[in-house]
């Protein structure tokens, strides 16, 4: 694990240092979203952290910390053109990193593998692979998103801000890394274009044949109400089947039609409409915390060209569609915020969050895929190159 202890004393210094200059100079440059740079300012083994802003030219704004590729704010116009900061997070890089005390994957670039994979163990090419496990429920201990605190969104990526509206983050993972195999460079590229969309292309090489997944982790309230449960969000999946999960969220193999059950989301509804459903898979996950089967991915391939997804908020008039070309999205509704003590954790501008106030659309290779040859696979080999999109397009209605 990094030197916190070191990185809190960075942060501490630069703290001091606004503090003693501020009878004399002027105020720190904030962003639109009341961020600033400064707390995300700080040095980690000898790497660099910082905060990097991208700025389209109809009001968008979007930060990002090269701290795990993680979007920090996104602000958008709502329907009356004033600015809404649309995704959770934290604003000072102490908080994001105290893994111990908020550990939390708001925002970041997912990898080396996003979502569960079942026990931490697969096998790939006659030889069992075994992962850090790190997500115990039921019983059972299951390897999550990399490995979560020691998995990509909590490295240190290599940043190049190419123009005012694009940011290349780059990472090197060693071969064994939480049970890996293979070196894998990987790069994740955030890109605002045309002024309304957020666009996210992921891409990795390796020297040996591994298995990739990435994703985004943004927690989404087009609201801007980040105190309140996001139950009036209106939310649309193209999908007319999902995986079924058991009661320690691993899909079971099992896959079901939409129809008839609280999972169908082919017509847009509001998400509280249906999120205290007794329905089983509901019940079990205290909320929406599954992969939907998209209807945009066909014959092997997905056309990231159609909507897979959208979310409106009817309180800004903030409406967000979802693109990409893998075979599914995980659907996340905060079912673990505001619990267990999570209620207490001052987050983004002094906010607190409760349970269900945010939702989470993770463009993926469905769950524990390396162990069902019959879905998409994520295996990756040598001189092949990995490639993952998803867009975000905001506009008002």
């Amino acid at each position: 694990m990094r030197n916190l202890k070191g990185t809190f004393l960075a942060m501490g210094v630069a703290a001091a240092m606004l503090t003693a200059c501020a009878g004399g100079q002027e105020a720190p440059q904030l962003t639109a979203s009341g961020l600033n740079p400064a707390k995300f300012d700080t040095i980690v083994n000898g790497d660099t952290v910082k905060l990097y802003t991208l700025k389209g030219d109809k009001g968008m704004e979007v930060c990002i910390t090269n701290y795990g590729a993680r979007i920090v704010s996104l602000m958008v116009p709502d329907k009356n053109d004033s600015l809404v900061d649309v995704v959770l997070g934290f604003d000072n890089i102490a908080q994001y990193m105290d893994t111990q005390h908020t550990p939390t994957d708001y925002g970041s670039s997912v990898g080396r593998y996003a979502n569960r994979i079942n026990m931490g163990r697969f096998v790939l090419n006659g030889d069992t692979i075994q992962l850090k496990q790190n997500d115990k429920h039921d019983g059972r201990d299951h390897c999550l998103h990399g490995g979560g605190d020691t998995g990509w969104m909590n490295k240190i990526y290599k940043a190049e801000q190419v123009d005012d509206q694009t940011l290349k983050l780059t990472i090197v993972a060693e071969d064994g890394e939480n049970g890996f195999p293979g070196t894998v460079t990987a790069t994740t590229t955030y890109k605002i274009v045309d002024g309304t969309t957020l666009d996210i292309t992921w891409e990795a090489e390796t020297d040996k044949p591994t298995i990739i997944n990435q994703t985004n982790h943004n927690y989404y309230n087009l609201s801007g109400d980040l105190e309140n449960a996001a139950y009036d969000q209106v939310l649309y999946i193209n999908a007319d089947n999902f995986t079924e999960s058991d009661e320690s969220y691993m899909p079971t193999g099992k896959i079901l039609s939409v129809e008839g059950t609280p999972m169908d989301f082919r017509t847009p509804h509001a998400v509280g409409d249906s999120i205290k459903s007794e329905y089983y898979q509901i019940k079990n996950a205290h909320g929406y915390d599954h992969n939907w089967c998209l209807n945009t991915y066909k014959d092997g391939k997905g056309d990231d060209t159609q909507v897979c997804a959208s979310l409106y908020s009817p309180k800004t008039g903030i409406f967000m569609e979802m693109f990409t070309n893998e075979p599914g999205v995980q659907c996340y509704s905060g079912n673990f915020q505001g619990v267990d003590g999570e209620e207490n954790v001052v987050r983004k501008l002094g906010k607190h969050y409760p349970q269900h106030v945010s939702i989470c659309l993770e463009s993926q290779k469905y769950p524990d895929s390396p162990n069902h040859p019959e879905w998409a696979s994520p295996v990756l080999n040598p001189g092949e190159k990995y490639y993952s999109h998803a867009a975000y397009k905001f506009s008002t209605k």
